[in-house]
């Protein structure tokens, strides 16, 4: 009877650990010494070549640190790769959430990947802010624990349109569309920009991230006669595509989204096939002698010198800007509820990206992009400051 009351009494013993290592795990994302924070993106697989956006927040943490933390807190960034693959995102992210204790995630790249853990940062109170991505089911209706820096793809899609018909003057219009969220909700996009016209497109195509013969939508583009394709695609798409479209003697003007901005990336890439492209800008190109542009591209070189400095790899250090400001707005009393009060009182922000303001019925904090072109050798060529959508339904909710 005393060994059986001895056993009873240590797995009580044993299962009041367990409860207090498990709490100790699942405490908040930061303590008296450190802020732990998170992004996942395609470290591998068919969008690789956006993997870089994720480390770019080392670069912040090694300038947070250098000058002391914030208020008193030193900033730690965890990468996880999740190969573009949203049931990878699960894994990564259920990881970084109940083993390292992460406070905030930045960046994420990939809307399917983002759209398979939304509601689960939700349920486990966890901010996220700036994903690497903006599609309108991130922030319609107002996630509590979701703030949005980039423009919606369906906004910056109108405002590209609408250059291409005004300043272009071109009127057969085709589109290019990855076969998901972002790809779709930039098909949105034109489709509400033409329709404002009276116009349609030509030709939607759309197409799967990992496909690789694209002879017969490049066709099919060729054969409607489209003067203008707009791009809603990764990386490695886009190439194949200006490629094989060379290869048949068809060479449309090309535009794509902001995700393809990168343009020393697809320069290289593409065999110097980007040039002439034009794309929407989130951000100030990485030449920028912006002030604050010229502080994160020394301190890329001083902390991270083999990570080529770029348009993808600046972008992960403009996404945590504005979780940065909250958090030393703050103060030493930092909780979530605290930060996200914070972060609702932001209005005008802006750091290397636009202006950004959010509310606690507003969390998207932009719809206004710029257009660059490709000049030769990569250089960034402007057309067009930062313009809005006024044809954006959101803000007529």
């Amino acid at each position: 009877m005393k060994k059986q009351s001895l056993s009873v009494l240590s797995f009580i013993i044993a299962m009041s650990f367990f409860i207090l290592t498990t709490s100790v795990n699942a405490a908040p994302g930061f303590d008296d010494k450190e802020i732990r924070i998170a992004a996942w993106g395609p470290q591998t697989g068919p969008a690789a070549a956006w993997g870089n956006v994720a480390r770019g927040p080392n670069v912040m943490a090694a300038i947070i640190n250098e000058e002391g933390g914030i208020n008193g807190r030193k900033l730690k960034h965890f990468v996880r790769d999740d190969q573009y693959n949203p049931a990878q995102t699960k894994v990564v992210v259920k990881e970084l959430v109940e083993q390292q204790g992460i406070f905030a995630f930045v960046c994420g790249t990939s809307a399917a990947g983002g759209m398979a853990v939304k509601d689960y940062l939700k349920e486990n109170k966890v901010i996220w802010v700036g994903p690497a991505t903006s599609v309108n089911e991130y922030v319609f209706p107002v996630n509590p624990y979701l703030f949005t820096i980039m423009p919606l793809y369906e906004d910056e899609a109108s405002i590209l349109t609408k250059y291409v018909v005004e300043k272009l003057k071109m009127k057969k219009i085709a589109v290019f569309y990855q076969n998901d969220a972002y790809g779709k909700n930039g098909l949105e996009g034109v489709r509400q920009r033409l329709k404002h016209y009276k116009m349609t497109a030509v030709a939607e195509i759309p197409v799967e991230p990992t496909e690789q013969d694209l002879g017969s939508q490049m066709q099919k583009f060729k054969s409607a006669g489209a003067e203008a394709v707009l791009m809603w695609v990764a990386p490695k798409t886009a190439v194949i595509a200006l490629k094989t479209s060379k290869a048949m003697g068809y060479s449309p003007q090309w535009l794509s989204s902001d995700t393809l901005s990168d343009y020393d990336l697809m320069f290289k890439i593409s065999g110097g096939l980007w040039e002439g492209v034009i794309t929407g800008a989130f951000t100030l190109p990485p030449d920028s002698d912006n002030p604050t542009m010229v502080k994160y591209r020394e301190a890329a070189k001083k902390y991270t010198p083999a990570e080529r400095w770029g348009v993808f790899y600046h972008a992960g250090i403009m996404f945590t800007e504005p979780l940065i400001y909250a958090l030393k707005k703050v103060g030493k009393n930092l909780s979530t509820e605290a930060c996200l009060k914070e972060l609702n009182k932001i209005k005008d922000f802006q750091g290397t990206g636009g202006k950004i303001t959010w509310t606690p019925t507003r969390h998207q904090g932009t719809d206004s992009i710029m257009i660059m072109k490709c000049g030769p050798n990569a250089t960034y060529v402007p057309l067009q400051g930062w313009t809005a959508n006024e044809l954006a339904t959101w803000k007529k909710k």
